[in-house]
């Protein structure tokens, strides 16, 4: 018998790739493209929808030319992606109506500040368990809607579709036929009730989004439909939003399990098993994937992680390569005093201002390079611990163990600073692409190509363990200066928007 492969699509903020994986779980091919980053105004995030359809393709095709496979080779395709994203399109040409706008743009800032001020806050976060902002879908398909001449009147006739990125990439790859989400993705837009599971009609109403706009939930395990984009029919039988993905690719079934990506931007999910588990410190509830029943998570959400070091190289060009910030962080002993708030398009949990600006305190004459860079790099780990810290108090339970994933946990500097500054312990497995592994892994269990989650978790390797190191006074310091920072950075966003 002819060996096959589960084929994960990572389709992420900045950019598409594809993974292929084997029986043991093992990365076997990869791709990789990076796609435009659109800022049309500041604040503003777009990307082109028909880049990123090419570049997923692209990298498929090409992962699979590597191994020098046939679409028979695939038992089946998982799909992970960006949430909250969102991309209108005509549903018979298949074209956007407008760029999709990323999770990242604040332009509705100002509608949801409307909403707030009109007494919606409590009755979303029950609906819901968001917090009214304009991270999540909802008020950017209103945008849309309300933008773009002539659109609102296509889709009351019923001739357009919305869907986060992975209804985008289905859609494609099913040449039209099929418009679905998962439970994950559709917990994202502001607009699905996560206990009764369905569309809310109150909120769609107050967005004015036509229910025929909608694409159809669905879970994130099961085959959904077939694509014959790759030369073969081939089921794809797994879809779950990236952060939700990466704590099933941890292994993170049971209740308790805790996850921290550092991505694009960093988010961390606490399983709370099959009770939707409320907080008001900042934190979120959500759904999480799962194999079976439906489960829930507890979630924080910081904007801008990754995407910090990706600034340092690419708008202010102090490094070649992201990996190389690791060398600066070792090159000095601290940051000399320095701290970054990296709040580029405001700060997500648990503080969600939308208003705040990115912001750097504590320069003097002998700030080098070197401290610039690690105050950076260590902004990562801060923002981290807030969310660490506000999961402890929500859930009452004291985490020491953090699972680390996402590409910026390579750095080793990182993961070390993290422990010290968290008090935890942190483990990173050896396969650091958890997200496309979560995928992966819901596509092979619809599909019987792994028998169960017990199978999956046995397959689990550990790359390595960083444990704390710092005393509790230095840390104390350094968490002080953090918050002080913090602080500075709110109270000139207060102030410029009195201004």
């Amino acid at each position: 018998m002819e060996e096959k492969y589960i084929m994960a699509l990572d389709q992420g903020t900045t950019s598409s790739r594809c993974i292929l994986f084997d029986q043991h779980g093992r990365i076997r091919a990869a791709k990789q493209r990076e796609f435009s980053q659109h800022y049309p105004k500041p604040g503003w995030v777009e990307h082109d929808p028909r880049e990123i359809w090419a570049t997923q393709l692209g990298v498929a095709v090409e992962a699979m030319q590597l191994m020098g496979i046939t679409p028979s080779e695939i038992a089946a395709i998982g799909i992970t992606n960006q949430r909250e994203t969102t991309v209108v399109w005509d549903a018979e040409s298949g074209r956007p109506v407008y760029n999709a706008i990323v999770w990242q743009c604040r332009r509705t800032a100002e509608r949801i500040d409307r909403m707030k001020a009109e007494g919606w806050s409590k009755r979303v976060q029950e609906k819901t368990g968001l917090i009214p902002d304009a991270y999540f879908s909802a008020s950017k398909v209103a945008w849309i809607l309300d933008n773009v001449p002539g659109v609102r009147e296509k889709a009351e006739r019923g001739e357009l579709r919305f869907g986060t990125i992975d209804s985008w990439l289905v859609w494609n790859l099913t040449g039209g036929r099929v418009h679905v989400t998962d439970y994950t993705n559709a917990s994202r837009t502001m607009l699905y009730d996560i206990h009764r599971l369905c569309w809310d009609d109150e909120l769609l109403a107050y967005f004015g989004i036509p229910e025929s706009m909608l694409p159809k939930v669905v879970p994130s395990c099961g085959v959904i439909g077939y694509t014959d984009c790759l030369g073969g029919s081939i089921p794809i039988a797994g879809i779950a939003g990236d952060q939700q993905s990466a704590l099933f690719g941890q292994c993170g079934f049971e209740e308790g399990a805790v996850k921290s990506t550092y991505g694009t931007g960093g988010f961390m999910l606490l399983n709370t098993g099959d009770q939707a588990v409320g907080a008001d410190n900042g934190l979120l509830t959500t759904i999480a994937a799962g194999s079976s029943s439906v489960q829930y998570a507890l979630e924080g959400s910081v904007f801008v992680a990754g995407a910090a070091i990706q600034w340092l190289r690419d708008e202010l060009q102090v490094l070649k390569s992201a990996p190389e910030s690791e060398q600066y962080c070792r090159r000095v002993p601290d940051t000399g005093g320095v701290y970054v708030v990296p709040a580029f398009t405001g700060m997500g949990a648990p503080y969600w201002n939308p208003y705040a600006k990115g912001s750097i305190f504590g320069l003097s004459r002998g700030t080098s390079r070197a401290h610039l860079v690690r105050a950076t790099v260590e902004s990562l780990a801060y923002q981290t611990e807030d969310l660490l810290q506000a999961m402890r108090d929500a859930s009452g339970i004291d985490i020491r163990e953090l699972r680390a994933d996402g590409g910026a946990a390579a750095n080793d500097f990182l993961m070390q600073f993290q422990a010290d500054i968290s008090a935890s312990t942190i483990i990173r497995p050896e396969c650091i692409e958890t997200t496309a592994l979560g995928a992966a892994y819901l596509a092979g269990l619809a599909v019987g190509y792994w028998k169960d989650e017990e199978e999956i978790r046995r397959m689990r390797e550990i790359g390595k363990i960083f444990e704390p190191a710092m005393s509790s006074a230095e840390r104390e310091a350094c968490l002080g200066g953090w918050k002080r920072a913090v602080r500075a950075a709110l109270c000139w966003a207060d102030e410029e928007r009195r201004a």
